[in-house]
């Protein structure tokens, strides 16, 4: 009978959810959005004819990989996870800071001209990380969650989800593209506020020494869920953005399909060749080759379908056994290469696309509040009402509560699916990039404040 009434419990918030979704899309809906897209942004075509373009690009590299490690150096000595060093030097690197400080200086180093080749670059090394994402996510975490991971995961994402899709009502006649719907904007919006970036998570309890207590394992398998989940909100944002109108259903239709032949199917050839692998007790050359063409074909499959490479690349990289040889070798091929090269040109990319200066008005400044305000209040909130409710203290539902805040990496990569698609102005891109940064630096000092990560660690 306690099983059944938590089933309907769960069942009866799921439809309570939607319901009150589906009243804010039919408010929005009545709703113009705002014509003028671009909002400003100075005009910085690039020049017809561009001599040296490798040149540039390598310079460029070797500029973003050098700002990052110093950058990366600077937070780890702070306390702060590295990775936040090293978005925080693509920022820097951007219009927003030596853009301003040195334009030519700017332009000598990162010129427009060069943004389309770091770009394919940026988007090749999301992808890697998306697939090595779903390597590291032990899907053990999501088969054996227990009520209160359900709860707790569901929950931070459901209340920040809605939060966000009402202040849509607000942002969309501001913000919104002329040919983008309510209905993608309020969803988008949603999913925005509602990620928790996993891997920063991971680093942030690994540095405190909690992965191994009750809280941090609680807080791993909470984020695993919430990052399945986000992504799948995500790809459906994504097929409804993209898709005429009439073909949503068959994008959504064929991303249903896609899932179920990578869980169905491919999910057996990957642990084939995981078990293969063990045999032979290396990963050779051909083995290599059939992970990477099949992480293409995946990536291919779902930018095809219209729910964006990323996906296919995480989903890939969870169906491959967590614990096995094979993840740990791909891991080991695969990760350097990634964190020390591609990501920093990610975070650049992203930097390069940050106008802050489109925050000029008091008015701007107060939304980005807002903003921020609402993220950290919906997912804080969220986390502890149903920490409490599944038996935690008030000081563990706290602590998990500003743990699950953690968005990182994986906020701007969602933000940067946002500007690609249109759902997002560049005006409100640099909002919800602050409010990315913000929330995550905020957290160890936030944790450490409430309770010393010794007290948290120590925790059965």
């Amino acid at each position: 009978m306690k099983s059944s009434r938590v089933i309907l419990l769960y069942a009866a918030s799921l439809a309570a959810a939607v319901g009150i979704f589906l009243v804010i899309r039919f408010v929005g809906l009545r709703i113009s959005p705002f014509a003028a897209q671009p909002q400003g942004i100075p005009a910085t075509a690039p020049p017809a004819e561009t001599p040296a373009v490798l040149l540039h690009v390598l310079l460029a590299l070797l500029v973003i990989v050098i700002a990052a490690r110093i950058l990366g150096a600077i937070f780890r000595w702070l306390h702060q996870p590295q990775v936040m060093g090293e978005v925080v030097a693509g920022l820097l690197l951007g219009p927003s800071f030596l853009g301003w400080l040195a334009p030519q200086l700017s332009l000598q180093l990162l010129p427009p001209a060069i943004a389309p080749f770091l770009a394919v670059i940026a988007q090749v090394g999301v992808i890697l990380f998306m697939f090595i994402v779903g390597l590291e996510l032990d899907t053990n975490l999501l088969r054996q969650r227990t009520r209160a991971t359900v709860a707790i995961s569901h929950t931070s994402i459901v209340v920040p989800f809605l939060l966000g899709a009402g202040l849509a009502l607000w942002l969309y006649p501001r913000f919104a593209g002329g040919n983008i719907s309510f209905t993608a904007f309020a969803l988008f919006i949603g999913v925005a506020m509602s990620v928790t970036a996993f891997p920063v998570l991971a680093r942030i309890l690994t540095d405190t020494r909690m992965q191994t207590s009750r809280m941090g394992v609680l807080a791993l398998a909470c984020a695993a869920v919430d990052d399945v989940t986000a992504w799948c909100l995500l790809a459906l944002v994504a097929g409804v953005a993209r898709a005429q109108p009439g073909r949503v259903l068959l994008t959504v239709a064929a991303a249903i399909a896609f899932i179920l032949f990578v869980l169905l199917i491919a999910r057996r050839g990957a642990v084939w060749l995981a078990r293969r692998q063990t045999s032979l007790g290396s990963t050779t050359q051909p083995m290599f080759a059939i992970v990477c063409v099949s992480l293409l074909v995946s990536a291919l499959l779902t930018e095809r379908i219209g729910i964006h490479a990323l996906f296919g690349a995480f989903l890939l990289g969870a169906i491959v056994p967590h614990d096995s040889q094979l993840a740990r070798d791909l891991r080991e091929k695969c990760e350097d290469l990634v964190v020390v090269l591609l990501l920093p040109v990610f975070f650049a990319f992203t930097g390069m696309r940050t106008h802050v200066g489109l925050l000029q008005e008091p008015a701007d400044w107060l939304i980005c509040l807002l903003i921020i305000l609402v993220a950290s209040f919906g997912k804080f909130g969220g986390t502890f009402f149903a920490a409490r409710l599944t038996g935690s203290d008030g000081r563990e539902a706290a602590s998990l509560g500003i743990l699950m805040n953690t968005r990182g990496l994986m906020e701007l990569v969602v933000l940067n699916v946002g500007l690609d698609l249109g759902v997002l102005s560049p005006g409100l891109f640099a909002m919800f990039v602050l409010m990315a940064v913000v929330t995550t630096l905020a957290t160890t000092p936030a944790l450490q404040a409430l309770s010393p990560p010794r007290r948290l660690a120590q925790s059965e």
